[in-house]
């Protein structure tokens, strides 16, 4: 009996969703002819074909892995992705597992097919993509936006002569006009970005889609022209293509790089015009004046931006209480709320020393998150949650045996027609497609039955001993990056707030998680436990006298 999976994908919001039931009908159909069991079907939406970063795909090859198949079928090639290299890759890493990709366009994939049709799609993205910046130049160079939209201006949405949705027009939004003529004003005065965006929250001035002002908004970066104090279209001057965009190999993702000044697009659109050019000129020397600074001049000597920024023990997982914004840094050893520090809007100004916060959420891990209560709470709600899905999974057998008997007796009938010599021209592809539903019907029945709950009855001492372990390891240079990886796995969130008795933390922990780690397997997967990766959510608090940290 061999095991196939489908892949399908489309890969933007113009497809329609439906696209992905057609291609899975299709591979479906081919299954049946050939009298392959299929156990499972995978799907991208809207997902491009030139990354490997998608969870359907991702899914895929980790069930691959696991020898849970040994087909992957799909419409085309191109389906599983348009990227030479990715393809090379994927065949790989299937061809390893014992895998083969069988499309219907191109049929069993090989090392030829791999090569040829792998460059093909290559050379059709390259196509696509010099297509779309060949149009979006032509409506640059006739003043028209080249994509998105700026402050200060709405998009116009009006059907041409032709009948078609014309794109890429303009036009001055007079509130937000005024609220960028005042940006500009207060910097050439001599305020800080950080200083007007405070003053704009402060006033009920609303933002960029409607958000609170950020100081980065205002500054952006004065080479590459972001930020309103750069924007070039505020003077009459529209400019294209600062920018290329390029797929690291490494990640998948995307990342920017500069174009050479020739190869800008730059048209006057004086009717766009919003500042006028003495306030402009007073903005760009200011902001010489302020790169010429020596401080400003010794940190850019630094390069800090070529340097990865050091991820912390609670990096990103840190919300204020009052607020509900996260934590930044503030110098070198203290973090606080960023909302108070850059917006103004928060009252909780009171920053904290890092390492003695990561002390207190290492001592809650430790001691609060898996206190016997809680394991005898979630032990109930996973037991609960197991029998209802048991259930589930009975009522379902029933049904596929009740499915196995009837499609049985039809085949029988089948079997006796012929026998008495019955022949029509639709008696063999109905024979044939009952066949296949009782083998697919069979290979479900065969599937074992779930695993019971095992969990270690002093699970709570084994998950103490296993952070203690984590936590002292944290000091050797060699395993910290793995053993920061894990402890921060086991937690969800710490909101801090400021009380009159002085600052509370509130630790959200993934109790699956932990409850994983102390059975012995990883935080990130407890699946050795017979848990799943769902997580249920647990909550430690505990109180520090102010004199803790830095009031």
């Amino acid at each position: 009996m061999t095991r196939a999976v489908i892949y399908a994908r489309y890969s933007t919001d113009l497809q329609r969703k439906a696209s992905i039931e057609d291609q899975a009908r299709l591979c479906q159909e081919r299954a049946n002819h050939e009298g392959w069991t299929l156990t499972e079907v995978f799907s991208d939406m809207a997902i491009s074909g030139a990354t490997m970063l998608r969870p359907g795909l991702q899914a895929l090859l980790d069930r691959a892995s696991r020898g849970k198949f040994a087909i992957v079928l799909a419409e085309a090639l191109d389906r599983l992705s348009r990227d030479q290299a990715d393809i090379a890759t994927l065949y790989k890493q299937l061809s390893f597992n014992g895998v083969r990709i069988i499309t219907l366009a191109e049929g069993e994939i090989s090392e030829l097919h791999v090569g040829l049709k792998g460059t093909m799609n290559q050379l059709f993205l390259k196509d696509l993509a010099d297509k779309t910046r060949r149009g979006l130049r032509g409506r640059v160079e006739t003043g028209r936006s080249g994509g998105g939209n700026s402050f200060g201006y709405d998009v116009v949405r009006r059907i041409g002569k032709d009948g078609e949705p014309v794109t890429g027009e303009r036009t001055i939004n007079i509130d937000e006009a005024e609220i960028i003529r005042r940006v500009f004003r207060e910097f050439a005065d001599g305020r800080s970005p950080k200083a007007i965006a405070r003053r704009l929250n402060a006033d009920g001035v609303p933002g960029p889609r409607g958000a609170l002002w950020r100081d980065t908004a205002i500054r952006g970066h004065r080479i590459r022209g972001t930020g309103l104090l750069n924007n070039e279209l505020y003077i009459g001057r529209l400019v294209w293509n600062r920018l290329r965009y390029m797929k690291d190999p490494a990640t998948g993702r995307r990342v920017s790089r500069l174009n050479p000044v020739d190869a800008l697009i730059i048209t006057d659109v004086p009717e766009m015009r919003l500042v006028e050019q003495e306030l402009w000129e007073r903005v760009k020397t200011r902001q010489g004046e302020i790169d010429n600074e020596p401080r400003i001049i010794a940190i850019k000597a630094t390069r800090f931006w070529e340097r990865k920024r050091q991820i912390h023990l609670l990096t990103g997982l840190l919300r204020c209480g009052c607020c509900g914004g996260g934590f930044a840094a503030v110098g070198r050893d203290y973090v606080a709320c960023s909302a108070s520090r850059k917006l103004g809007t928060c009252k909780q100004r009171v920053s904290i020393r890092r390492t003695v916060l990561e002390e207190a959420v290492l001592s809650l891990l430790r001691n609060r998150l898996m206190q016997p209560e809680a394991v005898a709470m979630f032990i109930k709600a996973v037991a609960q949650e197991t029998n209802v899905r048991n259930g589930t999974a009975s009522a379902d057998r029933a049904k596929q045996l009740s499915e196995r008997t009837m499609t049985a007796r039809k085949l029988e009938g089948l079997y006796d027609a012929i026998a008495e010599g019955l022949r029509t021209p639709g008696l063999k592809s109905k024979l044939e497609e009952l066949e296949g539903k009782l083998v697919a019907i069979d290979a479900a029945l065969a599937a074992p039955a779930p695993s019971p709950l095992r969990l270690h009855p002093n699970l709570s001492e084994l998950y103490r001993c296993k952070v203690a372990e984590l936590a002292t390891t944290l000091a050797d240079p060699e395993i910290r990056p793995q053993a920061l990886e894990t402890i921060r796995s086991l937690i969800e969130a710490v909101t801090v707030q400021m009380t009159p008795a002085g600052i509370t933390l509130v630790l959200y922990g993934a109790l699956s998680a932990m409850v994983g780690l102390a059975q012995g397997g990883t935080a990130k997967s407890p699946l050795g436990s017979g848990l799943d990766d769902r997580s249920v959510e647990v909550v430690a608090g505990t109180g520090f006298e102010p004199v803790t940290f830095r009031l």
